[in-house]
């Protein structure tokens, strides 16, 4: 009911900065929650940032002061400004959102993931 396509991931050295987004389409109603998640080789998913319809926001400790993340719930996309990124923040990103749709209960998407691979 809900897809979800991120879009901003790439290759960067470290100490650059990449700005990932993801836009999300259908019948939606309400936006709950949307975040990221990433997952490194050999390492399970984990948390990196989220935040509210109403703004409030979490992120990973490992993040904290580098990485944004910000939403536009008019139009239903979330982003992650990602600064002084290092060799550690490779890993593939998944955009997460719990969402109404049109005759539905809130439920979970998952994006397809985008790449970031940050190397010298």
């Amino acid at each position: 009911q809900v897809q979800l396509v991120e879009s901003g991931g790439g290759l960067v050295q470290p100490g650059g900065s990449l700005t990932l987004s993801c836009a999300a389409s259908g019948s939606i109603v309400s936006i709950y929650h949307m975040g990221w998640y990433r997952q490194a080789p050999g390492k399970q998913r984990e948390l990196v940032a989220a935040i509210t319809s109403g703004g409030m926001t979490n992120y990973a400790d490992s993040v904290k002061g580098r990485f944004t993340i910000s939403r536009d719930n008019a139009k239903n996309t979330v982003n992650l400004q990602m600064n002084s990124l290092k060799p550690e923040d490779t890993a593939v990103y998944y955009c997460n959102g719990v969402f109404r749709v049109t005759g539905n209960l809130p439920s979970n998407y998952w994006g397809q993931g985008t790449q970031v691979t940050v190397s010298s």
